[in-house]
């Protein structure tokens, strides 16, 4: 099995990146895959402030907390057709509503 990367950034706090992490380790567990290592960065440059506008956007009355911007990067042992389906099944949990218009759970992005 190759080494293949699925790299996310959230705006999130604590609970929300849980929320993500679980949503990985489920996609990852139901297939033949495993998580070889994975990082959690908050990111010091700007380069997913736009995560937090969207969600003063959406949530234009509520507070965003202790939410942050996050990138997460896991690296997985599995081929390239089960990397596929991982990075797909990852994605329909954080946004199971598909490409209408709707409010994410958690601001997020794929690399």
């Amino acid at each position: 099995m190759r080494r293949r990367r699925l790299r996310l950034g959230v705006y999130a706090d604590e609970q929300g990146l849980a929320w993500v992490m679980g949503l990985v380790e489920d996609a990852v567990g139901s297939r033949t895959a495993r998580i070889v290592d994975g990082t959690v960065a908050h990111t010091a440059d700007d380069s997913l402030d736009f995560l937090a506008e969207q969600w003063a956007t959406e949530h234009p009355d509520q507070s965003p907390g202790s939410r942050q911007p996050v990138e997460l990067v896991f690296h997985l042992g599995c081929s390239l057709r089960t990397w596929r389906a991982v990075r797909k099944a990852v994605l329909t949990a954080l946004c199971p509503q598909g490409s209408a218009p709707h409010t994410c759970r958690v601001p997020w992005t794929v690399g």
